[in-house]
């Protein structure tokens, strides 16, 4: 048996990990004790490893329209049918579509896109348009950099806010919360944590204190707080107001929450005004403020305002980038603090042809928009890497028939799913305990300013390559260099590539892969963002989009009953949601309804139900519970029965960041026939 030190790559949280071995067979995964940040945790999805890693699904070669093939097959037969595409049509009738799963591949995901970058396609889509645009378009329109991304002060915060968001679950939603459990009983400890939720979900219980919100009014709830600090005496850090805002914003931002009276706001919210009370009582008496959001916001209709309303919290009180609030990392290895920072004033690119009235931003286009371009024949060839968009992306039958007329589908993944079926080119990709990495998307994304290097687990089995090697060869054949100088498909290695992204790090290359676990530079790091990259030093706290958008919220009136998402604890998105073909438990995709809104349905636990949208349906079965608030039906994410994207539907996308809307979609419930069960 051999104990090889990792960390674990299905979330941000990058917990470490101790990986036993019998030869190349994997028995077993635990948690590193050593490790500073997660301190011994691990997930049940982290434990699931060794089962993932031998999964029967695991797909050993290549395939070419679904038949097991070589390398050099599946790659010749797809630079000739791309180079076809591209002289005919230009290279944006190329799209990929990059998701969950290769955020935790820094090479893979690195020569992705620079593939893209190469043809060159501007036809790029990625999960940041499924279920979190709203916080890098705050970042930008506020502070000029979309990937700013507030993170809690887990050393010197005493009020900690959470809204919509499930931390022992997810392990955060961009900001990272590796052993939750223990964080958030420490944050409780030191001073009050707050869970604004729909669900008395598992954070909820920790809390020191719980507000049952209706859905998707968060900001109903945050612009009466910012109102009332902003009034004479509330509660608001004129001294920081004063030296990191302007005057005009301060103005435009105390007009725009004007109607958010302690009245108006408790009954949009659905709770009572001496709620609303204690919570302004307790952000007076702490004067710094810790707050961050998840996908129960970031999913809604007022995602955009509310995620800017949380921003607009923490300025008003003068919490952000300073100790007892939020402070933003920088990076081990981006090191945004090391270097000036060109601001964006967040003005969009250009759409999509076929949906010109939705934004392109950060690169890339938005998701809802991949169906409409492929029907219109904009885009002829799709790379699908590390992701499953027929789980994740609105309507998905009607995706599922868009993938079908495509000349050519790609598929990079390490299982088969529903879309390697409907593949014409499939890359059997290394996994992660068959490759060296480092941290790359989520560098900023964690508790402290670290990194870790791990090397292979175990060499890849079958005919399995790496990501970047098989992106790196296509070009290759398709006349293309995407590897720095001196480096060759056939004789470059991970490390030689981490190695050059290592040494413009905070440590060296040689540093990383000498120590015995991760490297801790900071676990906070304050006053980067006001010196690098405000102008003057001065965060924009209304921009004229936001401000307007609040302004459409003011009459809003909720619907009987809506749908939420809500995430679970064995799977990622996609990824284990079948417990490695049954190997470990598995999470069910049960329908959460509260005993209330069951009762006029004749709905009981374990019953068929049938939860319909106006833009679909779906089946499945009933759970009832009086943890989650009445008016609220909640289902999963991930699966493909029940898929809740058949409820949403691609035209009904945000007009400023492209993202469709998943939740607090209004619904009903009905007792399903047996016979249409999921």
């Amino acid at each position: 048996m051999v104990m090889t030190r990792s960390y674990c790559r299905f979330c941000g949280a990058l917990c470490g990990i101790l990986v036993e071995t019998d030869g190349e067979r994997v028995t077993s995964v635990r948690g590193d004790p050593t490790h500073p940040l997660s301190k011994g945790y691990t997930c049940p999805k982290g434990r699931a490893l060794p089962a993932f890693h031998h999964h029967p699904d695991r797909l050993d070669q290549p395939l070419l329209r679904g038949q097991p093939t070589s390398w050099d097959e599946v790659l010749g037969d797809l630079a000739a049918r791309l180079g076809d595409i591209v002289a005919a049509h230009g290279p944006d009738a190329v799209a990929s579509f990059v998701g969950t799963g290769s955020a935790f591949d820094v090479n893979g995901r690195r020569l992705a896109e620079r593939f893209m970058q190469a043809l060159p396609s501007r036809s790029r889509y990625s999960t940041a348009t499924v279920d979190n645009a709203s916080k890098p378009l705050v970042a930008e329109l506020m502070g000029g950099h979309p990937g700013l991304v507030p993170a809690v002060d887990h050393h010197g915060a005493t009020l900690v806010l959470l809204f919509g968001t499930n931390p022992v679950v997810s392990h955060g939603h961009l900001n990272a919360f590796p052993d939750p459990i223990v964080r958030l009983r420490a944050l409780a400890a030191r001073g009050e944590l707050w869970v604004v939720d729909p669900r008395h979900h598992e954070t909820a219980r920790l809390a020191t204190r719980h507000l049952a919100v209706r859905p998707g009014t968060d900001y109903a709830l945050l612009a009466y707080l910012v109102r009332s600090l902003l009034e004479a005496r509330g509660g608001a850090d004129s001294a920081y107001l004063e030296a990191h805002t302007r005057p005009e914003d301060v103005d435009r931002l105390r007009e725009a929450v004007a109607p958010f009276d302690r009245a108006t706001a408790a009954a949009r919210c659905g709770l009572a005004e001496t709620d609303l009370d204690d919570l302004l009582s307790a952000i007076q008496r702490h004067r710094r403020v810790a707050g961050q959001t998840g996908t129960g916001v970031t999913m809604s209709p007022a995602a955009n305002a509310s995620e800017w309303l949380m921003w607009a919290l923490h300025i008003v009180t003068g919490s952000f980038d300073a100790p007892g609030g939020m402070w933003f990392n920088p990076g081990f290895m981006k090191c945004f603090d090391r270097r000036p920072i060109r601001a964006s004033d967040g003005t969009p690119g250009p759409g999509p042809r076929s949906r010109p009235e939705l934004p392109g931003r950060w690169g890339e286009l938005p998701c809802a928009a991949l169906a409409d371009e492929i029907e219109a024949g904009n885009v002829r060839a799709l790379f699908v890497v590390g992701g499953n968009p027929l789980t994740a992306l609105a309507q998905p039958d009607r995706l599922a028939a868009a993938f079908a007329r495509l000349d050519v589908l790609v598929v990079a993944d390490v299982v088969r799913t529903e879309v390697t079926e409907l593949a014409t080119h499939t890359f059997a990709c290394a996994g992660q305990l068959e490759r060296a990495d480092l941290p790359g998307l989520a560098d900023t994304f964690q508790v402290a300013v670290a990194a870790q290097y791990t090397p292979a687990v175990v060499p890849p089995a079958g005919d399995r390559r790496p990501m970047w090697w098989a992106f790196a060869e296509l070009a290759r054949h398709l006349g293309l260099k995407l590897l720095p100088k001196g480096l060759e498909p056939d004789t470059c290695t991970d490390e030689d590539l981490l190695a050059i992204m290592a040494d413009r790090s905070v440590a060296s290359w040689a540093e990383l892969k000498a120590a015995p676990g991760v490297i801790v530079a900071s676990e906070g790091s304050f006053g980067w963002v006001r010196r690098n990259l405000l102008p003057e030093g001065r965060w924009r706290l209304a921009p004229e989009a936001l401000v307007a958008e609040l302004a459409t919220l003011v009459d809003q009136q909720p619907a009987p009953l809506v749908l939420i998402p809500r995430r679970q604890l064995r799977h990622m998105n996609a990824q284990l949601r079948d417990g490695a073909a049954g190997a470990v438990r598995a999470d069910r995709p049960d329908v959460l309804l509260h005993p209330d809104d069951a009762r006029p349905a004749g709905v009981r636990s374990g019953d068929l139900v049938t939860v319909s949208s106006a833009h679909g349906s779906v089946t499945g079965v009933a759970c009832l519970s009086g943890e989650l608030r009445s008016g609220t039906v909640s289902i999963p994410h991930g699966f493909a029965e029940p898929n809740v994207s058949r409820l949403t539907a691609s035209g009904d996308a945000d007009r400023l960041s492209g993202m469709t809307r998943q939740s607090g979609i209004p619904v009903t419930v009905a007792r399903a026939d047996p016979s249409s069960g999921s």
